[in-house]
Order: structure tokens, then sequence, then C-alpha cells
């Protein structure tokens, strides 16, 4: 996966690499395995969440090049 973005939908982040979820689950969004919400892209996500979309990607991002190294 090149970089999460806002729009990038969550069932790809988590099929390119499940141990993302836990900064999902971080925030509050336990329902991951749920279709709606695999089809959703981080942005939607965090709206219906009241929590910060750019917060959410770069903490994904920063995990995803640390393993990466």
């Amino acid at each position: 996966m090149e970089q999460v973005t806002r729009k990038t939908i969550i069932g790809d982040i988590l099929d390119f690499d499940r141990e993302t979820g836990k900064f999902f689950l971080e925030i509050g969004m336990h329902c991951l395995g749920c279709p709606s919400a695999r089809g959703e892209s981080i942005e939607e996500a965090c709206a219906v969440h009241g929590t910060d979309a750019d917060e959410l990607v770069e903490k994904i991002n920063e995990y995803l090049a640390e393993k990466d190294a």
C-alpha cells in the first residue's frame, strides 16, 4: 500500500495489514467486520464516530512506514 489517505477504504487497509485494526479500535470503531464499515473511507468513518481523520491517517502511515523500515 502506497500511502493511506482520508479517502482510503477501511477494508483495503485491513486487507493490506490486519494489525492496523488496533488504530480503529483505539478510537471506538469496533464494527470493523461489518460490511458497511469495510466499505467506508477513513473520512466517512471518522465523521460518524466524531474523531479526527487526519490524526488516524497519520498514525496508520507512521505504523506502516516503521514496519517497512
